[in-house]
Formats: C-alpha cells, structure tokens, sequence
C-alpha cells in the first residue's frame, strides 16, 4: 500500500537552511499511479562508504578559513568526510597543513594526501616538473612522505603520486604503471600512512591493472584511486575499495544550477559504480562546494544531500538505478537507518514508486534542493514497505529513515 503525503505532515515540518516550499515541496496528497517502482532491497549490502570530499591544496591557494572549515565540513555545513590535502615537495611546508586537518578531523573526516612530485633532488631531471623519480632515491622519498604523515598527524592514506600519466607544467611525475608500482613494492610499508595508488588522470583501467599485476605492490596498497576526468564512472572490481580522489564538471559559477545537476548526477554514477569515496577538486574556489567568501554554494549543497547523512560507515545497498526516465536512485544503510537519494533530471515534478525489503521503518524525513531552495525539509510516515512521493523537478531528494 502506498503512503499519502498529506498536508498535515506540513504542520510538523522541521526547518532547514534556506527552506524555501514553493513548487519544488509539493503540498497534495501523493495519489498511488503505475510508474516504474524503484525496488531497494536492504539485504544486499554493496560497498562501504568512506565518504564524500573535496581538496585544500594550501601552497597553492589560500587555506581554510575556520569559519570556512566549519561550513565544510560540519554537518550543519555541508558535512564532508573527507579532505584531500597536497604533500609538499618542501618539508618546510608541512606543519602549516595542521590547523585543516585537525579541524576536519574533529568533524570526523578521513584525510588523504596526494604528492604531485618528490623533491627535485630525487628525480632524474632534478626538477619538480616532469621527470621521473629515481631508483636510488626510493628510501629517501619514502621517509619524506612518512615526514609529512609523522608531521600533521592523522592521515589515512597518501598517494606517492598523482596523475603520473599525464604530462603537465607543474608539480608533477611522469611514471608508467610499472614504475609506481615499483616504489610502493620497494617502500610501500614506509611511508608513514597506508597506500592509495595509483590515482591516474582518468581512471584508465589498463593503467590500473597494470600497476595490480605488480603482486608485492598490490599487496602494500589499500586503496585503488583515480580520478574520472574524461571518464564515464564504471565498475571496477581489483578486491579493494576503489576510491575517486579528484574531479570538477567545469569552472562555471558554481551556483549555476545546470551544473550543481551535473555533479548531482556524477556522484549518484560514482556510488553506482561500486565506489567508496567521491572527491571533488577545490573546495573553495568560484566553482567549488564554497564559494570565495565562504558561502556554500549550489554544488555545495548537492553534495550536502549525500554527504550530510551518507556518513563513513555506511554501505551502499541494492536498489533500482534508473527506475524512470530522468530519475536516478541510490539507497544506503548503517544499522537499522536508511538512506535514499533521488536525483530527478527531468524538468517537471515526477512521481516515483519506491519497495523497501530487507528493513522496517516509521517514515523519512525529506531534504530537498532545487534551483530555488536549499535542503528544504520535512517528514511523512511509511506504511509497509512501499510508498511514493514527488520528487522536485530538476532537483535532488534525500530520505533518511527515522
């Protein structure tokens, strides 16, 4: 039987930042109708999550603020449970990261630190620039990574380096798969945090195998990364989370609701892939998850719908994808909770059906954002294990079971 969202539920209604009903917070019963149902089975429990994130790359722009690392990554912000931070090539750099990822930490965020190149000293075009990292240098870099995790403290997992398989103009590492795989077989088990490799330009999987297929480094790392530019999410199964540790859609304004859809979209394709982490580049910066002066923007909030209640220690469980033409649908537990966001990309309200086995529950409350409203919020009861609600036009609903 399906449950009415009746205008009375509205009278109990609790408030949530910018709250703003309009046509996006429908106030007419839900009638039950025959579209396509969107089946969540909370038996069959998929991957963990680890989180939701973005980068502060300090030597390279201003850091966080404290009010701006509140914003980010409290839960009454935008609750990210991750943060990205850059190793250094200069050692001298690193106790300024400190003041970031001990704030993230106390909001109970996973740090991760990437290294875009060693020290020029280390490599053989003695340049921090291109080149390659040299044989006889592993030791040494290894103990400047373990320096850097001894020095701020509390990282989960470091990367040796980022994107060796493209060439750029700045830090960077030009290495093969081989050649990653050679320094984490070598030094691997010392460089002060358990390894996260080996984050290629676009997840391209023939890099990824290639470095697997090295089985002492396979055995030293944790985590497999990369990131997804140019790169549709896919499945990927190496036996170990795979974690997604750098994207952004575009420079747009961040604000600019077409592409908030977009980042919408792309983190419920990262979830359905199989991933763990999601991780958006900046996360204050014109097109970040803050904006320049610290206001959390419309991308900010989309990942609010998953980072606010999505928290590290959920798993990702069965559910329907794409039950609808334009709706997409991930659902997660943790316990007895449960959690479901829809993102509908269509441009008018559409009605969807939801199943829920495999878990009892009382009801949802309901967290909305549209190009109009931010987290707008509510409740309604659940009777069985089947109901239906209007989902907000061009917009993304989170449901967390209570």
């Amino acid at each position: 039987m399906y449950v009415s969202v009746a205008i009375a539920l509205l009278c109990s209604c609790h408030k949530a930042i910018n709250n703003n009903p309009g046509a996006d917070d429908p106030v007419t019963a839900i009638q039950p109708r025959e579209e396509a149902t969107a089946t969540i089975n909370a038996g069959t429990v998929q991957q963990y999550i680890r989180g939701f994130g973005g980068a502060s790359i300090r030597g390279w722009i201003a850091d966080l603020t404290a009010a701006q690392r509140t914003q980010a990554f409290s839960t009454s912000g935008i609750g990210l449970s991750v943060l990205r931070v850059r190793v250094s090539p200069n050692s001298a750099d690193f106790a300024a990261e400190k003041p970031t990822i001990d704030a993230a930490k106390s909001y109970g965020a996973t740090v991760i630190a990437s290294a875009w190149t060693a020290p020029a000293s280390m490599k053989d075009n003695n340049n921090t620039v291109g080149g390659k990292l040299k044989t006889a240098s592993y030791a040494d870099y290894a103990a400047h990574l373990s320096n850097f995790c001894s020095t701020v403290g509390g990282v989960s997992a470091i990367s040796p380096t980022n994107e060796p398989n493209i060439s750029v103009t700045y830090e960077s590492m030009s290495l093969t798969a081989s050649e990653v795989a050679a320094f984490v077989a070598a030094q691997g088990s010392n460089c002060g945090a358990t390894i996260m490799a080996p984050e290629p330009f676009n997840m391209d999987q023939t890099y990824m195998d290639t470095y697997l297929s090295n089985a002492t480094a396979k055995s030293k790392t944790g985590y497999v990364c990369g990131h997804i530019y140019g790169k549709t999410p896919y499945v990927y199964s190496p036996g170990k989370e795979v974690w997604m540790t750098e994207h952004y859609t575009n420079t747009n304004d961040a604000n600019d609701w077409s592409g908030a859809m977009g980042v919408a979209k792309e983190i419920h394709d990262c979830m359905n892939a199989g991933y763990s982490m999601y991780v958006w580049w900046y996360i204050r910066r014109s097109y970040g998850l803050l904006d320049e002066s610290g206001n959390i923007t419309k991308r900010g909030y989309v990942m609010a719908q998953w980072a606010r209640w999505v928290r590290p220690g959920y798993n990702k469980i069965s559910c329907t994808a794409n039950p609808a033409t334009g709706v997409y649908v991930t659902a997660y537990k943790s316990g007895t909770k449960i959690v479901v966001v829809a993102v509908n990309q269509n441009t008018t309200d559409t009605y969807q059906a939801f199943s829920l086995t495999g878990a009892t529950i009382a009801g949802f409350n309901r967290y909305r954002t549209t190009s109009a409203s931010n987290l707008a919020s509510d409740s309604f009861s659940v009777s069985g294990g089947s109901f239906g609600i209007t989902l907000p036009a061009s917009g993304v609903t989170t449901l967390v079971s209570y």
